[in-house]
């Protein structure tokens, strides 16, 4: 039986985000059409430096010279699996962590199989809400799309179970999120509901986890950091804001000047 969460530290994901801060790493994002250019953004606020290679004749190259890259499966197309493949492909073979979003995995048949064929290719981390996980561990699941309805507590066994199939840490994200590596497993507080109002705060904590997990150290670690990171800039800016227009530019101020003591 696996052990209750840890509340994760601030102290930790201070340490991380220092890490973080200090490397830069170069992020390799293959993500959905939807939300490059706020996750390119996101990314720079937080100190990494982003890049969409999106050609898959380039792709498998630029995975190589990579800190860590990112495939998120949200607007899934063949040239688009094609260059993901080649990326990953690439990303193993220079030991180049990477990281799976399985958006809208359960809901349509091709790109679960097609998620289902990248576990086998040993992501390093792999981030979803509570409805994709349960989909992509097996479990029956009520997502509708990028939304979920289901709850990550409950999700909580999948993504365990996920985890110790794939070697991967796994992040369920909700109104708490969950970080496990199949036997130890963070819980981690903050966020607010407005943060789903907005395209791409899901989306871009899984260019932040990707970041993170190009780091030195206890991955396990680093991937909740990612998540505190975001629930803290994002529960900070929701404070300050009156809706989702004014939301963006704030959490991007918050995310910029976010200092360890706060964390």
């Amino acid at each position: 039986m696996n052990a209750r969460p840890i509340v994760f530290s601030g102290a930790l994901a201070a340490d991380s985000l220092q890490q973080l801060r200090a490397a830069s790493p170069l992020v390799h994002c293959l993500t959905n059409d939807v939300v490059q250019s706020f996750t390119a953004n996101v990314l720079l606020a937080v100190g990494a430096s982003p890049a969409m290679v999106t050609d898959p004749r380039e792709a498998a190259q630029f995975s190589a010279i990579a800190s860590g890259l990112l495939v998120n499966v949200g607007t899934l197309t063949q040239p688009v699996a094609d260059a993901m493949l080649a990326a990953i492909t690439a990303a193993n073979q220079a030991a180049t962590p990477w990281v799976l979003d399985p958006v809208a995995v359960g809901g349509l048949h091709w790109r679960s199989e097609f998620c289902h064929q990248l576990l086998s290719l040993r992501p390093a981390a792999i981030r979803g809400n509570a409805s994709e996980i349960m989909a992509l561990s097996g479990m029956n699941s009520s997502g509708r799309g990028v939304d979920s309805a289901d709850d990550s507590l409950a999700a909580l066994p999948a993504a365990q179970a996920l985890a110790q199939q794939t070697g991967a840490v796994v992040a369920v994200t909700g109104e708490t999120d969950y970080v496990t590596d199949g036997e130890k497993t963070y819980a981690v507080t903050g966020g607010h509901q407005l943060m789903t109002r907005v395209v791409g705060t899901g989306c871009s904590l899984s260019a932040v986890v990707a970041a993170f997990v190009a780091l030195p150290g206890e991955r396990l670690q680093h991937v909740a950091a990612a998540c505190r990171v975001m629930s803290c800039a994002g529960e900070r800016a929701c404070a300050a804001v009156r809706g989702p227009g004014s939301f963006v530019p704030a959490f991007l101020d918050e995310l910029y000047t976010l200092q360890g003591e706060v964390l």
